[in-house]
């Protein structure tokens, strides 16, 4: 091959490259943090969202999944990870540890939440309708609605003197568990509190509550325990005590009762929000949105037989959906 001919070759086959390094650019990512464990239905409600923006995972955009599967002290190492593989926008879903870690890890790139308290209380923005930042996204107050949640399983179980409140001593609840606190002072009931981190300190939990003779239980709203949601609703039932969720696939799972946002909603419009950004939307062009009143009640009916329990006709009359 003449040396000409040989240069014209390589300088093809150098374009050709400079080419596809171009177009392999040009396909957004997209880092999504999560301070639990995928759940698959959810996943495809995310990508729902994104595709009504065009955007189809694999084809047109990539998206790196990290994992704190419960220990929120992995989150701003996954998210240092996500902000150094120069992502162009982080997705933050899983409660609110994800959201602070994101938001701590970096103040450019485009964050979308999904937040489960307020997010200006939580200092995450100063306006809802105007965020301040690089943050926007979808809050579910998942957290305020506690109260409401005490008031139903009081009702429920009318007979509890005292009701049991499970909390994660790793998360911060100080606002949450005030509230809860002065809505028992309303009721008239007692509080007896226990803990749980890991999946191991459970039996203990259910021990504590029988040895309290707690006489109905609270799940606070905390994205380990919906990670362990089947092993709850297993625990409730095989203790017999009557617990109350705050998502429905507690329900779904075989937990007694759940109030709450639903949270497929949430992952679909996170999904359009990070759509609209990879097309060019500033944080500030996307006002925060509230699901608080997309809120529903979940009764498995076949839960309560085991528990020997009879819901009230007014709760059922209120029931969104009644799992038989």
């Amino acid at each position: 091959m003449r040396r000409r001919d040989l240069l014209l070759l390589l300088g093809g086959a150098m374009t050709e490259a400079r080419t596809l390094r171009a177009q392999e650019k040009a396909i957004p990512v997209i880092g999504f943090l999560n301070a639990s464990k995928p759940v698959p239905a959810l996943l495809d409600e995310f990508r729902n969202g994104l595709a009504e923006n065009g955007y189809h995972e694999g084809q047109n955009v990539v998206i790196e999944y990290r994992w704190a599967e419960g220990q929120y002290d992995r989150l701003a190492a996954l998210a240092a990870e996500l902000v150094r593989s120069r992502v162009d926008v982080i997705v933050a879903t899983g409660g609110n540890a994800s959201v602070q870690a994101a938001k701590a890890a970096t103040n450019t790139i485009p964050i979308v939440v999904l937040s489960g308290a307020d997010p200006v209380k939580a200092g995450l923005t100063d306006s809802l309708s105007h965020p301040s930042g690089n943050v926007t996204g979808i809050a579910q107050l998942v957290a305020e609605s506690d109260a409401k949640r005490l008031q139903l399983l009081h009702e429920l179980v009318p007979t509890a003197d005292t009701i049991g409140y499970l909390k994660n001593p790793t998360s911060n609840t100080e606002g949450v568990i005030q509230n809860i606190e002065a809505a028992a002072r309303t009721l008239g009931v007692k509080l007896f509190f226990v803990k749980a981190s890991s999946g191991s300190d459970f039996a203990a939990a259910f021990a504590a509550i029988a040895q309290g003779r707690i006489g109905a239980l609270l799940v606070g709203a905390d994205p380990f325990f919906f990670m362990e949601r089947d092993q709850l609703a297993a625990l409730s039932q095989r203790n017999f005590v009557p617990t109350m969720y705050f998502f429905r696939e507690f329900a779904t799972a075989g937990g007694l009762i759940s109030y709450g946002t639903r949270l497929a909603d949430g992952y679909r419009q996170v999904g359009v929000y990070t759509g609209r950004i990879l097309k060019g939307a500033r944080p500030a062009d996307l006002p925060i949105a509230q699901q608080s009143e997309k809120i529903e009640l979940v009764i498995n009916l076949g839960t309560a037989k085991a528990l020997g329990l009879t819901v009230p006709q007014a709760i059922l009359a209120r029931a969104d959906e009644v799992i038989e």
